[in-house]
């Protein structure tokens, strides 16, 4: 049967270079895995501060339409939440004159964030084409979990009107897990279609630099056994759970801690190292992809929290990267989370239920006192990662659905 090639817009609210962010590194594999099979692609993606309504520009290749908008991350609540809103508005507004019937023959776009279903409605009405919606986030589901706005409020039906709008525009949702499609059922029974659709990476490591030019050298942690946190330092991840983690690791001279990204808990993590007077304990502020993977080519183990309070049950993308290094798996979820089972059982590392603070301090000692049993968990998790996460085996799964509606 002769192969379909598609011309393809990409919808996200983050991308490279510049991004450390999970998401951002995910869609750019995708992008890139989809031009080696032929096909067209273009991101469509926001920047802030951008003078003009849209530029473009290549990405290793890929086409980049970026549109300008107010700040989305990293800033207050109110802001995030308007600017948000916006940018439907503001991406048809710049990209409107660049399309027509031809433009394109299918969109995915990626959940966070919810604000989407505007564009990606407009793009489907006038090429007449498809969609397909990852999703990564159950919001405001979680924000609701954690308290941190009310049920039933204003803003909570402020929330649930684009999100609703956003799944209504998708011809395919694709969820991280079975579990995450139980949870989204819950509370949308059976209306819009879903699949399990994993996390993905690329699978081509990055080897390690000279010694001489390594971050441990300009960090003074040649001889240091580093427990890495590499992403977003949020609420959702419950950072404090991991801070814990470093301060009863205190004892374990050759043990360190370095934390690099951005969020609304870096003041928190520093605030407590110096509460706690941390010695083992790092932190940076984000860095650009090329020097993000040169740094998980130098750790030895990598860590993620997930809040207790999280009914859905994510998969971090970060654990793709660690994956991808064979670096062991070390971190804490919230309960029932099928990550658990999945991780624990493939032997690709350590994951216990969030507040079992003395399960992850014995498995933390346990990576530390034996680096046989850290290659031996850091290789099964690249096994892991092979047979479930490849970006090749999860492009051709949305083609495919692409090509069915």
């Amino acid at each position: 049967m002769e192969k379909i090639l598609m011309k393809l817009a990409l919808i996200i609210d983050d991308y490279l270079p510049d991004s450390t962010r999970v998401g951002a590194k995910m869609f750019h594999d995708l992008a890139l895995e989809l031009i080696s099979m032929g096909h067209n692609v273009t991101v469509i993606t926001p920047a802030v501060g951008q003078e003009k309504k849209v530029t473009e520009q290549s990405v290793e290749g890929v086409t980049v339409w970026r549109f300008s908008s107010g700040p989305i991350k990293d800033v207050g609540k109110v802001t995030r939440a308007l600017n948000e809103t916006l940018l439907s508005f503001k991406a048809w507004s710049a990209i409107k004159e660049n399309v027509n019937e031809h433009t394109f023959d299918g969109v995915i776009y990626y959940s966070p964030s919810i604000f989407f279903g505007g564009l990606v409605n407009k793009i489907k009405k006038h090429c007449k084409c498809p969609s397909y919606l990852v999703l990564r986030d159950l919001f405001p589901q979680w924000v609701i979990d954690a308290g941190m706005i009310k049920k039933g409020s204003l803003i909570e039906k402020y929330f649930k009107f684009f999100e609703q709008r956003s799944y209504k525009t998708a011809n395919t949702i694709g969820l991280m897990s079975e579990k995450n499609i139980e949870v989204f059922k819950q509370s949308n029974q059976d209306k819009y279609p879903t699949e399990v659709l994993r996390n993905w990476a690329d699978l081509k490591p990055v080897i390690a630099e000279d010694s001489a030019t390594s971050f441990r050298s300009q960090l003074q942690l040649q001889n240091k056994i580093i427990y890495f946190y590499g992403g977003n330092i949020g609420h959702a991840q419950d950072m404090a759970n991991l801070m814990r983690l470093a301060k009863n690791m205190q004892h374990c001279t050759q043990a360190h801690f370095l934390f690099i990204g951005q969020g609304d808990e870096v003041e928190l993590i520093n605030e407590l190292a110096e509460q706690w007077n941390l010695k083992n304990y790092t932190y940076l502020p984000s860095i650009n992809q090329n020097e993000f993977k040169k740094v998980l080519a130098e750790v030895d183990v990598g860590l993620f929290s997930l809040s207790a309070e999280h009914t859905a049950h994510n998969f971090p993308g970060k654990l793709l990267g660690y994956m991808v290094q064979s670096l062991p798996i070390l971190g804490s979820v919230n309960c029932g989370n099928d990550l658990q089972e999945l991780v624990n059982s493939r032997g690709a590392g350590f994951i216990c239920e969030n507040g079992d603070d003395e399960l992850l301090l014995q498995s933390a000692i346990a990576l530390y006192q034996s680096s046989g049993l850290r290659k031996d968990k850091g290789s099964s998790a690249y096994e892991l990662l092979k047979n479930e996460f490849s970006v090749s085996s999860t492009t051709a799964n949305i083609i495919k659905r692409l090509n069915e509606k």
